[in-house]
């Protein structure tokens, strides 16, 4: 009985995927697949502060290159779906909330279908409040002037991506950009004077210098790999080319310059090197950040570098770009594939101070000019502890999933470690999966239990703001999501 048992159950599973495929391949032969691309300019006014580094913003005093909502809509016949990278730090949810519903009133594309990211460029000015008011959580007050230019700015290009829906053949594919990625954090020497700005020693240090001498071992690993959605028009004309990779950004440039950093770099780099320069519409090369929340370009091991300015974004993205192309020659281009999004939201407790760090903060901030800061950091990070006492006790943050054929893409609002993108695919249903981080929002950084353990910067409150566990709550929630969409 057990037997005939298994052997029923073997084949109806066998049965289900035989008419799954007839199914799909059914309804390829039925529909059209369609795809179109935008750009719209979301460069911010000169004199606002560029956010992105410690101390007083330096007002911003010339354009480098322009910045932009990069917008990919995707279309298999009865589902559309929305994605928009946009070169900025960081952007509020509020912000993309209100591109979203006026996507929807302009195309009728639900707002849970629509994935929205910041590519975190060191060189842009605050989406999310001006001065230390972007730190703080002000959800119900009306955006400020900057704020509604991208909320409008997103729409228009997505509006745009739209009305050049065309009909599509789509392919995916991953290279291997290893020389570009180190992580950032690293276990120093037991018995080094690691002092973090509350008084405590930490186990890891962020960006702990050139050949340090104390310094023992990298606190967690990288993700080199840079996945890519390709999209062709039906003649083999491109349209469009979505990457991601896990690189924090590169720098290398004056303080008071607006840039798009390497992810503008390499979205030029990839139209060059398809040779779409002059089309209409124009194709669009969209650069996204993967987990790099712990990640960034600097080898401490060897010599530091000595580049001219804007020489090393320059050399990052055409690595990865010419990896992406050598990749995309062995993908194979469907006409026809499922789009499927799920979207959950989760609720997160917040990392609110107790009394004790009210106090220490407010001790800190009593002290006179004249005394000597046991770290430097040490009067920030008591404005910041205070400021946290903004935040409600729990926030809901967006979580999303998103199935493209039998790709999958997680969608995270923060600044993620490569550990748990590492994670996530490692888990997930699908063959090749990756995740967008600062996605529908930005919350700080999203260190694992494990490195909250180590300490170091990206743990420190206010850095990070929401609870010790968020990071295994959200992979699970979002494996959650992809077997939905599976």
């Amino acid at each position: 009985m057990k037997i005939w048992i298994r052997r029923y159950t073997f084949f109806l599973a066998i049965a289900g995927i035989f008419f799954t495929s007839a199914s799909i391949r059914l309804r390829a032969q039925n529909k059209i697949f369609r795809a179109g691309a935008s750009t719209s300019n979301i460069t911010p006014f000169l004199g606002a502060g560029i956010v992105g580094n410690f101390g007083t913003p330096p007002p911003a005093t010339h354009i480098h290159d322009e910045l932009h909502a990069r917008c990919l809509v995707l279309d298999d016949g009865s589902t559309k779906v929305v994605f928009v990278v946009c070169d900025n730090v960081s952007i509020n949810r509020e912000v993309f909330d209100e591109a979203k519903r006026l996507i929807t009133e302009l195309t009728k594309i639900p707002t849970s279908h629509m994935l929205m990211s910041a590519t975190h460029t060191h060189s842009a000015t605050s989406a999310g409040g001006e001065g230390e008011k972007r730190r703080g959580w002000h959800p119900n007050e009306p955006l400020d002037e900057y704020q509604r230019l991208l909320a409008n700015r997103i729409a228009d290009g997505v509006r745009v991506a739209f009305n050049n829906l065309e009909p599509a053949r789509i392919g995916w594919g991953t290279g291997n950009v290893p020389q570009h990625v180190f992580n950032r954090r690293w276990k120093m020497k037991p018995g080094t004077n690691a002092m973090n700005p509350f008084g405590g020693i930490d186990k890891a240090v962020m960006n702990p210098g050139i050949r340090n001498p104390d310094l023992l071992e990298p606190a967690g690993p990288t993700d080199p790999g840079v996945s890519f959605i390709s999209v062709q028009s039906t003649e083999g004309k491109p349209i469009a080319l979505l990457a991601n990779y896990s690189l924090h950004y590169v720098g290398g440039l004056p303080v008071d310059h607006i840039s798009a950093d390497y992810f503008a770099v390499f979205a030029d780099r990839i139209q060059e090197l398809l040779r779409a320069d002059r089309q209409d519409p124009p194709f669009v090369g969209i650069m996204s950040n993967g987990t790099s929340g712990d990640v960034n370009n600097v080898n401490v091991l060897a010599s530091a570098e000595k580049l001219p300015q804007y020489e090393k974004m320059k050399l990052v993205a055409h690595d990865v770009a010419a990896e992406v192309i050598r990749a995309s020659k062995t993908i194979k281009y469907q006409n026809w594939v499922p789009l499927v999004a799920a979207q959950s939201e989760i609720e997160l407790v917040v990392r609110r101070p107790d009394a004790s760090q009210v106090q220490w903060a407010k001790n800190i901030l009593a002290q006179a000019d004249t005394v000597k800061p046991k770290h430097r950091l040490e009067k920030t990070y008591a404005e910041r502890t205070l400021q946290m006492q903004e935040w409600p006790g729990n926030i809901d943050i967006i979580l999303q999933a998103f199935r493209i054929g039998e790709l999958g893409i997680a969608a995270i609002p923060f600044e993620a470690f490569a550990e748990t993108g590492l994670e996530i695919k490692a888990k997930s249903p699908f063959k090749s999966t990756f995740t967008i981080e600062l996605a529908n929002g930005g919350y700080g950084y999203l260190p694992t239990p494990a490195q909250h353990e180590l300490g170091g910067y990206e743990t420190w409150i206010s850095t990070n703001r929401v609870e010790k566990e968020a990071s295994q709550k959200i992979v699970t929630e979002l494996m959650s999501l992809f077997s939905k969409v599976k």
